[in-house]
C-alpha cells in the first residue's frame, strides 16, 4: 500500500493536481487551487520552471516570484522528453483530479500528453489546456505572452489613448486573468463531474478570454449591429481620468453618482454647479466627461489631501490616497486583516508575501509554504502513487527523475 499523502485544510481538500505549467499564468491558476487545499503536484523538467531563476534569489533555483506564486504545492522532476517520463507521468495523472497544462497544442501532443491519451489513463479526468489562442481559429498554436496579448486584445492601445502611444499596463494582466480564468474553468468542471462522473477537456485561451476582459466597458454602442458608436467607453479613457492633485498632494477621487455629485458640490462650497446641465445626470456627466472631470480636478486642487480626506469620506465619497507597491507593506488596512503572511523560511531566512485573500468561513484554508526547491518531493510523491522502491531506483538512475533532498523542517 502506498504511503497516505498530505491534505491541506480548505474547500479543495482532498483534489489532487498535476500541474505542467511554467512561468506565471499556470502557476498563478494553480496556486489558487492550492491556496484552497488542493494538493498541487508540480511537475518540472530537469532544468526547472524558469521562473525558478528570475532574480532576486538566496539559493540557486529560488527566485523569490516562483517561490511565493507557486507556494504550497509539492514539486517533482520528470524529463518528459524520454518515454518513460511520459509513462511516469500517465501514470501520475491516473491518480490526479485534475491535469493542468500551458504547453502549445503541438508540443502537448508530440510529448504523448494530449488530452485522448490522459483521458485514456484516467476517464474521470479534468483536463485543462491554458493556450494562448482557440484551436479553432487561425492564431492557433502560435507562441504566446502577457505582452503578445495585451498587444492583440486591445489594451496596449487603449493605454494609447492616455498616453498618447501604445503601453503595456504595468502589470502581467492577460497572465493573471487568464490565470484566474483557469482556476474557475477547473472548479466549474469538478463540479459536473461532481453531479455527472464526466471528466472534460477544457480549453482557456488568453486572447479571447483577454479580448472579453478588455471589452467588458468598452463593447458600449457596438453591442448593437449596426454599431451606434466606436467600442470604447469615454469616461475611462479621459485625459483628466487620473488621480487629482491637491493642493499638497494627490487623492484618487470619484464622483460618480447623482447624489455624490450633489455632495461633492455642497461640500465643496460650489453648489451654483449643480444647475450646470452639462452635469445634471448620470447621462450629461458622461457626455462631458473632460469637462466634469476637469471641474473636480480644479476643485480638489484648493484643498490638501487631508482635508479632502476628512470632507469626502464621512460623506460617502469614494476618496483614496495612491499608494506605491512600497506603500502596501505599511497600509494599515492590510495590517488589519493580515493581508502578509510572515514566517522563518528555511531556505530564504524571514520572508513574507500576500495570504490567501478569499475568507471561507465553513472551510478555512491555511497559509502555505513558499514553493519547494525542485525535485524536493519526487520520491515521497512516486511512493504515494504506487510505485515500488525497484521501479524509484530504476527511473533515478536513468535520470528519468531526478530528486533533491528535503529542506530543512520539511
Amino acid at each position: 500500500m502506498s504511503a497516505a499523502r498530505p491534505v491541506r485544510p480548505g474547500p479543495l481538500a482532498g483534489v489532487r493536481v498535476l500541474d505542467l505549467t511554467s512561468v506565471l499564468m499556470g502557476p498563478y491558476c494553480t496556486q489558487v487551487l492550492s491556496d484552497m487545499g488542493a494538493e498541487v503536484i508540480k511537475l518540472e523538467p530537469p532544468a526547472g520552471d524558469t521562473s525558478r531563476h528570475v532574480p532576486p534569489m538566496h539559493a540557486p533555483a529560488a527566485g523569490a516570484t516562483f517561490r511565493w506564486v507557486n507556494r504550497g504545492k509539492r514539486a517533482i522532476v520528470v524529463d518528459l522528453a524520454t518515454p518513460r517520463g511520459r509513462d511516469v507521468c500517465l501514470r501520475l495523472a491516473a491518480r490526479c483530479d485534475v491535469f493542468v497544462h500551458s504547453i502549445r497544442p503541438q508540443a502537448i501532443a508530440s510529448l504523448g500528453l494530449a488530452y485522448d491519451a490522459v483521458r485514456a489513463a484516467n476517464p474521470s479526468i479534468v483536463y485543462c489546456s491554458l493556450l494562448g489562442f482557440g484551436r479553432e481559429g487561425r492564431y492557433s498554436g502560435g507562441a504566446a505572452y502577457d505582452d503578445t496579448i495585451q498587444a492583440l486584445s486591445g489594451l496596449a492601445w487603449l493605454q494609447s489613448q492616455l498616453a498618447g502611444k501604445p503601453q503595456y499596463v504595468a502589470t502581467v494582466a492577460a497572465d493573471k486573468v487568464c490565470g484566474i480564468t483557469g482556476a474557475y474553468a477547473i472548479l466549474g468542471a469538478l463540479f459536473h463531474r461532481q453531479r455527472t462522473g464526466e471528466g472534460q477537456e477544457v480549453d482557456v485561451p488568453m486572447f479571447e478570454t483577454m479580448a472579453s476582459f478588455a471589452l467588458v466597458e468598452h463593447l458600449t454602442g457596438a453591442f448593437y449591429d449596426p454599431p451606434e458608436s466606436a467600442p470604447v467607453y469615454r469616461r475611462v479613457i479621459s485625459p483628466e481620468r487620473r488621480p487629482y492633485a491637491t493642493a499638497d498632494g494627490h487623492l484618487a477621487v470619484l464622483v460618480y453618482n447623482d447624489k455624490q455629485w450633489q455632495r461633492f458640490a455642497r461640500i465643496a462650497g460650489r453648489a451654483e454647479l449643480l444647475d450646470d446641465a452639462r452635469f445634471a445626470s448620470m447621462t450629461a456627466r458622461a457626455a462631458n466627461i473632460d469637462a466634469y472631470y476637469g471641474t473636480i480636478a480644479q476643485i480638489l486642487s484648493t484643498r490638501t489631501s487631508g482635508e479632502w480626506l476628512d470632507a469626502l469620506g464621512p460623506a460617502g465619497i469614494p476618496v483614496a490616497r495612491v499608494n506605491s507597491t512600497e506603500d502596501l507593506f505599511s497600509d494599515p488596512h492590510l495590517a488589519d486583516v493580515g493581508f502578509f503572511d510572515e514566517h522563518d523560511d528555511p531556505l530564504d531566512g524571514r520572508v513574507r508575501m500576500p495570504g490567501f485573500t478569499v475568507r471561507f468561513r465553513g472551510s478555512p484554508t491555511a497559509p502555505a509554504a513558499p514553493a519547494p526547491a525542485l525535485g524536493q518531493d519526487t520520491l515521497a510523491v512516486l511512493r504515494e502513487s504506487g510505485f515500488t522502491a525497484a521501479e524509484i531506483d530504476a527511473l533515478v538512475g536513468e535520470r528519468v527523475v531526478s530528486a533533491a533532498p528535503p529542506a530543512p523542517g520539511r
